[in-house]
């Protein structure tokens, strides 16, 4: 959605998007959005869920911000209701445009789409950094203006090197860490930090054919459709919340190569997909799985 409204005067207004969740119970609705009322804020959309299971409540609202307000100022006014429900809330200024970090090894197709949805206006993101164990993609990175890390990995300093990733997080403000088929695997400590802020791409349809080369893994067993899965990190490999997938056809004519080629166009749409959906705070955790707005 767009980042501005009109106010009543035509001048550019801020959209905030509010997200929560809580244990269900009559009248969450009609608190949160009696108080944004009440300042003066308009509501311009609206998505909510119950989990029947967890009895878990979870909803999204984009709103057209008062003139003069602020996030803090939003926040208090919206206090009375979070500690009367107990909810757990993010608030996101759709004005700002968040920083990333992309990570990438050899296989640079995720990340030149990245790019390209950014340079045209899809993804509203900057790349604060490139990552890579590799130097494959210094050039295309350099082409956009943008620093290029190269920090090689080894069992020997893959302490000090997450570390380095956990000191650029930090120096730049990044709000996401995105595994644009980067192919080392994240420490349990590191992954645990980046909880929630770091999304992957997996060249299969999860839960199948986890870990290395899973295109010839479903070569070998005949599938019919391969896909493939953008989910957050976690210490289990190929294991965290999904965010998107997609599947596409396969036939008994292709070879393991041929599966590779059609995988390279579907992880990059589904990785780009997923981006988006997190940095417009339409993705929200729900245990091991996701509630996606």
């Amino acid at each position: 959605m767009k980042s501005q409204g009109n106010d009543a005067t035509g001048e550019a207004a801020p959209v905030h998007i509010l997200t929560l969740s809580c244990e269900d119970r009559p009248g969450i609705v009609a608190a949160v959005t009696a108080e944004l009322a009440a300042n003066g804020a308009n509501i311009a959309e609206s998505s909510q869920f119950w989990d029947r299971q967890t009895n878990r409540f979870f909803m999204r609202i984009a709103f057209i911000s008062p003139p003069g307000s602020t996030k803090d100022s939003l926040e208090r006014a919206l206090k009375s209701s979070v500690d009367r429900f107990g909810m757990k809330t993010a608030l996101v200024d759709q004005g700002r445009r968040p920083k990333i970090i992309v990570m990438v090894s050899k296989f640079d197709h995720a990340l030149l789409h990245l790019l390209y949805q950014i340079r045209v206006g899809w993804l509203n993101a900057e790349v604060a950094a490139v990552v890579s164990n590799h130097e494959d993609a210094r050039r295309f990175a350099e082409l956009e203006g943008i620093a290029y890390h190269h920090w090689p990995t080894t069992r020997e300093n893959k302490a000090e090197q997450e570390q380095k990733l956990l000191d650029l997080v930090q120096r730049t403000g990044a709000e996401l860490v995105i595994l644009a088929r980067y192919m080392q695997v994240f420490s349990k400590g590191l992954s645990d930090r980046l909880f929630g802020r770091a999304i992957n791409i997996h060249h299969s349809f999860l839960p199948s054919f986890k870990g290395a080369k899973p295109y010839h893994q479903a070569f070998d067993r005949g599938v019919k459709l391969i896909g493939a899965t953008a989910h957050y990190v976690t210490s289990d490999l190929d294991e965290g919340p999904i965010i998107d997938q997609e599947t596409e056809r396969v036939t008994h004519a292709m070879s393991a190569e041929d599966f590779v080629a059609v995988g390279r166009d579907i992880e990059s749409r589904v990785l780009a997909r997923a981006v988006k959906l997190h940095l417009e705070a339409r993705v929200m955790l729900n245990g091991h799985k996701t509630v996606v707005f």
